[in-house]
């Protein structure tokens, strides 16, 4: 049993609560459980209870047994002063307060019924990927989908902790922050990083500058990453090279320090050198392109907006000096829907959120339009019986992977308290 079940427990009052009594024989009668506070201190803060016809109000400590106060060692801690209430699944030890005074007990397992406990004991169960694996097949379809809002939302509050982290660092240029969330997807989960710190090191006045010659922004971006550090016989190899170092002396930048890009496991239309390629045609075809983005409402327009491709030279080339059959390599549609889920969205909800608008229903109705990702976790919840149908669901999965399942948090899921209270 972990601790976290008893706050469950406290919190949600799963207790029979006729005639609590303390470890010592006194009447207890709740009146308010506290507030959760799930931070440094005790507990429950500003509980309300009567013992032995005696009204108190203060704090509750939870702990799996009584002994556990002075193994945390909360005896020498002035925040656990308050402390009205010991709540304890079992009791092996008197505890007193600096003055001599007991703290009265609550001994719980006396008063939760063996349902709960079964419940619990099905919740985490051994588990060959997460702990409610066995019953998710079983869950209210409802209940699901009203914990998927929850999860999407969540999900992108964390991503806009990002998107206002380069805000700041930009000077409140929000077409910077694009180019920099951009140049990070456009990296994916290898070059992702890399990119971002290529695109942070080139001022984007600089970007919006050269963006009407469309080698100058290749010259940069290439030579920040480290792909014309070389000496090479192609012709358009040596005039980005050019280029490179006169922006780099026109302008007063660094040359590169970032580190190096890698083609290693990446299929050929995932080269940096492509991606690199697509992200400054892009730039270049598309003038204020913020503003574009903020307009948009349907995928449709995301797709048209997005679909950049590269320069004449890197339809014959994958490399430099490497001839491939030529091919128009245009983004894919999968690879903008990359693009919209972990750029687009997010910046709109940012930008939306620091207008004080809500356009929250508009970007989940956006995302049910998108077919569903395809990786492990998705695999994985399909198996065990939660099929998602489109990007909506396949995000809220996301998050319910990584910043529950994954932690062990349970007890603070839609989907595991439904669990706890239905079996």
């Amino acid at each position: 049993m972990k601790e976290e079940f008893l706050h469950y427990l406290w919190k949600y009052k799963k207790w029979n609560s006729f005639d609590l009594k303390t470890t010592g024989g006194e009447t207890i009668v709740i009146a308010n459980v506290g507030q959760y506070l799930e931070q440094a201190g005790p507990d429950f803060f500003n509980a309300q209870i009567t013992v032995a016809n005696q009204k108190w109000a203060g704090n509750v400590e939870i702990h799996l047994k009584s002994s556990d106060w002075y193994v945390h060692h909360h005896e020498k801690d002035a925040a656990y002063d308050n402390v009205i209430l010991h709540v304890v699944w079992e009791h092996d030890t008197e505890v007193f307060r600096k003055n001599n005074t007991e703290i009265p007990v609550l001994e719980l397992k006396n008063y939760v019924d063996n349902e709960v406990l079964v419940n619990y004991q099905q919740l985490v169960a051994p588990k060959s990927w997460i702990f409610c694996e066995k019953q998710l097949k079983d869950l209210d379809d409802f209940v699901l989908k009203n914990w998927q809002e929850r999860l999407f939302f969540e999900r992108l509050e964390r991503k806009s902790k990002a998107i206002y982290d380069l805000l700041e660092q930009t000077g409140n240029d929000w077409e910077a922050v694009l180019f920099c969330m951009l140049a990070k997807n456009f990296g994916l989960n290898t070059n992702g990083e890399l990119f971002l710190k290529i695109a942070r090191s080139i001022p984007f006045s600089i970007i919006r500058k050269e963006s009407f010659e469309v080698e100058n922004l290749e010259a940069l971006l290439l030579g920040k990453a480290a792909l014309l550090d070389f000496d090479k016989e192609d012709t358009y190899f040596k005039d980005l090279k050019f280029r490179y170092f006169y922006l780099l002396h026109k302008y007063q930048l660094e040359p590169h320090n970032e580190g190096n890009v890698q083609f290693f496991k990446h299929r050929p239309d995932n080269f940096p050198t492509i991606r690199l390629s697509q992200l400054a045609h892009l730039y270049h075809k598309e003038q204020n392109l913020f503003s574009k983005i903020i307009a948009v409402y349907s995928v449709e327009e995301v797709y048209q907006l997005l679909r950049s491709t590269t320069s004449f030279y890197w339809e014959s080339h994958y490399q430099f000096d490497k001839v491939s059959p030529d091919k128009i390599k245009k983004m894919s549609k999968s690879f903008v829907d990359l693009l919209l889920i972990n750029t687009i969205i997010p910046l709109q909800f940012s930008y939306a959120k620091s207008l004080g608008k809500e356009i929250t229903e508009d970007l989940m109705a956006m995302l049910t339009t998108v077919a569903p990702e395809k990786n492990a976790i998705i695999d994985k919840f399909t198996f065990f019986g939660i099929k998602a149908t489109d990007c909506f669901e396949t995000q809220s999965l996301l998050q319910l992977k990584n910043e529950y399942c994954a932690v062990g948090r349970c007890l603070d899921c839609g989907i595991g308290l439904e669990l706890l209270k239905n079996g």
